[in-house]
């Protein structure tokens, strides 16, 4: 089950998509379904009650975490979705660096 323990590791983790209609949008993987699919919420138009289903092809994984939603799913709990918006918006701010983004 080493396949799991690293998609495990995944949580909290920021992505971008690859494809779909969300392309190019902002992430934090919320869930692991097996080792194909995980569960985002952008707190926004994905709310963590209803998270989108991807494929991990489909997604950019990038270095940053939302380490409130992570603290959260940690502890077995659901994060609220203005906790989700709040680290995304944190997280977006700092990487834009003189109008580039920086990931």
């Amino acid at each position: 089950m080493e396949v799991t323990r690293i998609l495990e590791t995944m949580l909290g983790k920021v992505v971008y998509s690859k494809n779909g209609r969300d392309k190019g949008a902002m992430f934090v993987v919320v869930g692991v379904v097996n080792e194909r699919l995980v569960l985002l919420a952008d707190g926004d138009i994905r709310k963590i009650e209803n998270p989108k289903i991807k494929n991990i092809k489909h997604i950019q994984l990038t270095r940053m975490t939302a380490d409130d939603v992570f603290a959260y799913l940690n502890r077995g709990e659901r994060p609220d979705n203005h906790i989700i918006r709040k680290n995304l918006k944190k997280l977006q701010e700092a990487t834009e660096i003189d109008g580039k983004e920086v990931w």
